[in-house]
């Protein structure tokens, strides 16, 4: 892990339009403060970019500097992406939340999961966040490999009583139900390329093509799970000595496989190839910034419809159970793929409108429709915040308290 990395002033690159200039001093601050390595933030609003800043070094052990055109894989933040393909599917018609997965997926039915409705799964409520048929990257490679081993889980607990972040298995649900509800049997990787990414005009990928070149992509400077008993004051305790624990729920939700439980080893090209929609998507940070500005505007160039629009918008829906998170073992709140605004994470405007989903390391990306923002923000130094990494916290809290005179984005602070 790479912790103090001095980064030149003109190793800082981009721009922001007029008014914007607090994200910028803000984003300047993360390198002399916050120990940032490599970073890019983008911030569309109604529709225009007026954030684009990026700098320092893609990789802080050659001193390759990052450049305009630098990929980083941005992990759980590409849920909130692929979670796009899932909501261009329902404004097609080609999948209904509220209908029950086996419409779709006859095979899904078994072990008790034939009630079980799309909305319940995206929002974690299924008990699936633990696969237990081993898997291997070559398994991983097989979507049809994949979807037997998905069909074949037992819940973990009751769908609907309960939720649990699907740390890495969201991803794979979701790119099940694209395949067999899209009429083309694309994958949801596939299909992301092209109805949206192409559309947008952004670079961005689930599942890195081995035409990209390597010498563009971010080195992940990551971390080893047992550093996280240090970091126990940012890190919920419950959540670190689970995630520590190989036979809790919590533990299996990221290792299966094994090489998918560290940060570093998603710098592998076997693992960047894979198609993981919940945790490997690569691509320019700007791309993530303009797919969620779409989206916070009415999703026009995305084909979104009202009624789908509003369905990412409304408040979550929580389990019968409560808020407490099985996986994190703190409240958290899900919908539809996303996170909503809930009291330990306040992001957005006021009206709780946004939705999102941050990324382990410190990424974030959310669309406000409040506001018609579009924000997104990737580094390559791992932290140790499950959200609310002080770096991206700052351009957050820059962008809505200083420029948009907005609440604070951390509860903890006052307006």
């Amino acid at each position: 892990m790479v912790y103090k990395i001095d980064v030149p002033a003109h190793l800082l690159g981009g721009d922001v339009d007029e008014g914007y200039g607090p994200v910028a001093d803000a984003f300047r601050r993360n390198f002399a403060e916050h120990g940032e390595v490599g970073a890019a933030c983008a911030v569309y609003r109604d529709g225009r970019k007026v954030v684009d800043l990026w700098g320092g070094y893609r990789d802080g052990r050659t001193r390759a500097p990052w450049q305009e055109d630098t990929l980083v894989t941005v992990f759980s933040s590409t849920k909130g992406v692929s979670g796009l393909a899932v909501a261009v599917a329902h404004s097609r018609g080609l999948l209904d939340f509220d209908a029950p997965v086996r419409t779709y997926w006859p095979e899904f039915a078994e072990h008790g999961k034939h009630t079980m409705t799309v909305r319940q799964l995206l929002a974690h409520q299924g008990g699936l966040a633990a696969i237990d048929r081993p898997l291997s990257v070559t398994d991983l490679a097989d979507l049809d490999v994949v979807a037997a081993a998905l069909a074949a889980q037992r819940p973990a607990w009751e769908p609907g009583t309960r939720h649990g972040y699907h740390a890495i298995s969201l991803g794979w649900y979701e790119g099940e139900l694209i395949r067999r509800v899209d009429p083309a049997k694309r994958s949801l990787g596939r299909f992301f390329a092209d109805e949206i990414a192409a559309p947008l005009g952004i670079e961005f990928y689930i599942g890195l093509p081995d035409s990209v070149d390597p010498d563009r992509i971010a080195h992940i400077h990551g971390y080893k799970p047992a550093e996280l008993l240090l970091h126990m004051g940012t890190m919920p305790r419950g959540f670190v000595l689970n995630f520590l624990n190989p036979r809790s729920v919590t533990a299996r939700s990221f290792a299966n496989p094994k090489v998918l439980s560290q940060t570093g080893n998603y710098n592998l090209p076997e693992v960047r190839r894979l198609e993981l929609p919940a945790a490997n998507g690569t691509g320019e940070v700007r791309a993530i910034a303009r797919a969620y500005g779409d989206a916070a505007t009415g999703g026009a160039a995305l084909g979104l419809t009202p009624s789908t629009v509003d369905a990412l918008v409304r408040p979550a829906e929580p389990p019968t159970g409560g808020p407490r998170d099985v996986v994190l073992r703190v409240d958290t709140a899900f919908s539809l793929g996303y996170l909503k605004p809930f009291p330990s994470f306040r992001f957005g405007a006021s009206g709780n409108q946004a939705f999102g989903t941050p990324g382990a390391g410190g990424s974030f990306g959310f669309a406000d429709p409040e506001t018609g923002v579009g924000f997104a923000y990737a580094m390559n130094r791992s932290g140790f915040h499950i959200w609310d990494d002080p770096r991206e916290l700052a351009l957050r809290e820059a962008l809505y308290r200083t420029v948009l005179g907005e609440r604070p984005q951390h509860p903890g602070r006052r307006g």
